[in-house]
């Protein structure tokens, strides 16, 4: 896991790690551990998982999505911030992976505001209640299927909803036509161009991590 921001300086990466809240000693654990592990770069950095726990302990949320929840460090800093009673619906295909987090989960205390589903997310999200309102989402999966999982969403949102969606920038390669993942640098390009472009919605695109868009309902 990268602890600096991929758009700024190392050192400029530095001081504002050194200047967020510090992990717990349990996440700080898991963040080792997931480290260790092949694509362990695929887990969102410090400053960017403190953000979203601010986020979620502002907002209040009493039902969060996270599509996308890898080895649960960022399931473990948002479920942090919820209220008793609320809920963090993790959708992930890999039990291999979950596994990893689930452990720092309980040790945490926070085990059973988690309901972990595993299965494809498509799959997931259609089968949600109709009236289930969801306050908070983190979409951070498969790139090719962002605009899918947002459409999924929608009809679950209000209009104090805000969905999380990760990797906007893609290490700035949706602005190289060069790139070696063209499938995945195209998703992305069409997802950042689909959100701004939709009257439905109000977005706000962030350097933070590797690009971070805040979408709500537009008013």
């Amino acid at each position: 896991m990268s602890s600096t921001n991929a758009f700024v300086s190392p050192e400029i990466g530095a001081y504002l790690t050194s200047h967020t809240t510090a992990p717990t000693v349990i996440e700080q654990r898991l963040i080792d551990e997931t480290a260790q592990h092949r694509h362990g770069a695929m887990q969102i950095n410090q400053t960017q998982g403190q953000l979203m726990a601010q986020l979620v302990q502002t907002l209040n949320p009493t039902t969060v999505v996270e599509i996308g929840t890898f080895t649960g460090y960022s399931a473990l800093k948002m479920a942090g911030s919820l209220r008793d009673g609320s809920t963090l619906i993790a959708c992930d295909v890999s039990d291999e992976w979950t596994s990893i987090g689930r452990p720092f989960w309980a040790e945490a205390g926070v085990a059973d505001r988690i309901d972990l589903r595993i299965g494809p997310a498509s799959e997931t999200l259609a089968a949600l209640d109709d009236d289930l309102q969801v306050d908070v989402a983190f979409i951070d999966a498969d790139k090719t299927s962002y605009l899918h999982y947002l459409e999924l969403l929608i009809p679950h949102l209000h209009e104090r909803s805000l969905v999380l969606v990760d990797n906007v920038l893609w290490s700035g390669r949706v602005l190289d036509d060069s790139t070696d993942d063209a499938e995945s640098t195209a998703a992305m390009r069409t997802f950042n161009d689909a959100v701004v472009n939709d009257s439905r919605l109000s977005v706000s695109m962030m350097p933070v991590g590797d690009g971070l868009s805040f979408i709500t309902l537009a008013p």
